[in-house]
């Protein structure tokens, strides 16, 4: 028997509320946060990459530790086991972050290149608007958290 749309919707938001979830998410993020913005600046710094192109290499660099991380230990009692299962959810990760990366992006360079922000603050503060992205995507597409 199918659930209704307002009963998935329910248990989504409810999964959603999990204060416990929520702090494990942030701490990890926080975590991931540290290792892009560690990459962003020594790339910028020492190589010839600007602050978007650094942001992109440091992107996939952060969402792989916090993938990682995620996986042991905010959403381990969620997801199917198996190496096919975990690569699913490697994927889905990455594709759903995308649009968290893309938040972040666009603040990024807008502050850096419209209003002369240092970059690593405008990473942060570009990290800060797409959690909350990332958080809904993550917790309800790649992990699940609204299902049984």
């Amino acid at each position: 028997m199918s659930k209704s749309f307002m009963e998935v919707l329910r248990l989504r938001l409810r999964a959603l509320r999990s204060r416990a979830l929520f702090l494990q998410f942030a701490g990890v993020g926080l975590i991931g946060a540290t290792v892009d913005t560690t990459v962003l600046y020594a790339l910028v710094s020492w190589t010839a990459f600007g602050p978007v192109a650094g942001k992109t290499v440091s992107w996939v660099f952060g969402i792989g530790v916090i993938f990682a991380i995620n996986e042991w230990w905010t959403f381990s009692a969620y997801g199917k086991l198996g190496l096919r299962a975990l690569l699913r959810r490697l994927l889905t990760s990455y594709l759903v972050r995308f649009a968290g990366f893309l938040v972040t992006l666009v603040v990024l360079s807008g502050l850096v290149y419209w209003f002369d922000v240092w970059f690593l603050l405008a990473n942060v503060v570009g990290i800060g608007v797409g959690f909350f992205v990332n958080y809904t995507c993550e917790s309800l597409y790649t992990w699940k958290v609204h299902r049984d």
